[in-house]
């Protein structure tokens, strides 16, 4: 199921404003890559890139290539639609559908995508809510609706919302932040779990997060103010968070700026 993506290039505007410049990585399959950097630099803009998600917003555009084992995810007819589908996203704060039933929450995209029959919407709803660690608590209550879960609950719904139906990858725009301490440990072990099926990507202002879920960590930063975010450096997390190659990413780390 998990597939990798390359960026080549990718620059992106929102209006005049470019946010980010030249961004080329490679995101490897079945690992958590970490997009770590200080506010501005152009985290989320990069990673709504990957699914064509910064399209929603009025006045995006973007040069480059986002490929998807090797397709391009911006060639000429390919639908936005079929990339949200292989490209799952999870956001920052949880936004599950406030009149839907938790049931409904789960199966909205399945429906959408013309799944139909009460069986197999169910059973798709089952084992998107099992993935997502989340079976177990909401089993007997799923016609209630999903916005009276807990703040952890609802970031979970909203994981098996995205995986139900099956994308290649998954992108978390820092998924942790709104949630709890116990919360966000929940989350973080069950992106661990989940790298077993998915190529994941989250972007994160927690070092101590990035360091426990992820297998390689993306370096994002600015050379100054008003200008596009870019790469400095990339690697396994293990060695960005002992031994960076570039001091900026040094700095950064420990905390002295950002």
């Amino acid at each position: 199921m998990s597939k990798r993506i390359e960026a080549e290039g990718v620059t992106a505007w929102f209006g005049s404003h470019k946010a980010i410049e030249s961004v080329s990585v490679a995101i490897e399959p079945k690992q958590v890559t970490a997009l770590i950097g200080p506010s501005g630099c152009g985290k989320s803009t990069f990673i709504r890139t990957l699914n064509r998600m910064h399209e929603v917003v009025p006045g995006a555009r973007m040069e480059g290539k986002v490929l998807l084992d090797g397709e391009d995810i911006y060639g000429d007819g390919v639908s936005a639609t079929d990339v949200r589908r292989s490209i799952g996203m999870v956001f920052q704060r949880p936004n599950p559908f406030p009149t839907m039933s938790i049931r409904d929450n789960v199966a909205a995209g399945l429906k959408l995508n013309g799944v139909r029959g009460k069986s197999a919407i169910d059973d798709a709803v089952e084992r998107s809510l099992r993935l997502a660690g989340l079976w177990d608590e909401v089993s007997t209550r799923l016609n209630r609706p999903g916005a009276g879960l807990s703040g952890g609950q609802q970031q979970r719904l909203c994981i098996a919302r995205a995986i139900a139906v099956e994308p290649h990858v998954l992108l978390m725009d820092e998924p942790c932040s709104a949630l709890d301490p116990v919360s966000t440990l929940t989350i973080e072990d069950l992106i661990t779990d989940l790298k077993d099926d998915y190529t994941i990507v989250i972007v994160t202002h927690n070092m101590q997060q990035a360091a426990r879920v992820s297998d390689v960590t993306a370096f994002f930063n600015i050379g100054g103010p008003g200008e596009p975010g870019r790469v400095v450096e990339m690697g396994a997390t293990s060695k960005i968070f002992t031994k960076p190659d570039d001091e900026r990413t040094e700095a950064y780390i420990t905390g002295r700026f950002g």
